[in-house]
């Protein structure tokens, strides 16, 4: 699990801030979102490894990200004063993209089935 995170989290960043090669902005904008998802998917298996809740996390997961698109449209100050921080930005995005939603679909997708190849390693329980 803490392997996962520690290839996933990175990269997703690098894809999003840094990669900067052909189809950069398809990556910086796009691609990056499916490991935006595969890392929250990753992070909640960590708190909950048991493989009942691995379509649960998935599926939250995709529709807190669906939820934090749409609050992009909503800009108060306080909100946009937090999304001038790298780490806002991260968590929270700057503005609302409709295309994002089909690569949110994949990514949660992915951590789903990251999930599941993950939940017979270690101690993980079964239930």
């Amino acid at each position: 699990m803490l392997v996962s995170l520690a290839i996933v989290t990175p990269l997703s960043f690098w894809l999003w801030r840094s990669y900067d090669g052909p189809g950069r902005i398809w990556i910086n904008y796009y691609v990056s979102c499916v490991f935006y998802e595969l890392f929250w998917c990753l992070l909640l298996f960590f708190f909950w490894p048991e493989k009942k809740y691995a379509a649960r996390i998935a599926i939250g997961v995709f529709l807190a990200t669906c939820g934090l698109e749409f609050l992009q449209l909503y800009k108060p100050a306080f909100l946009q004063e937090i999304r001038s921080t790298f780490l806002g930005m991260a968590v929270l995005g700057t503005c609302f993209v409709w295309r994002q939603f089909p690569y949110y679909i994949v990514g949660s997708f992915l951590g789903w089935l990251w999930i599941r190849g993950l939940d017979g390693i270690g101690n993980m329980k079964e239930n």
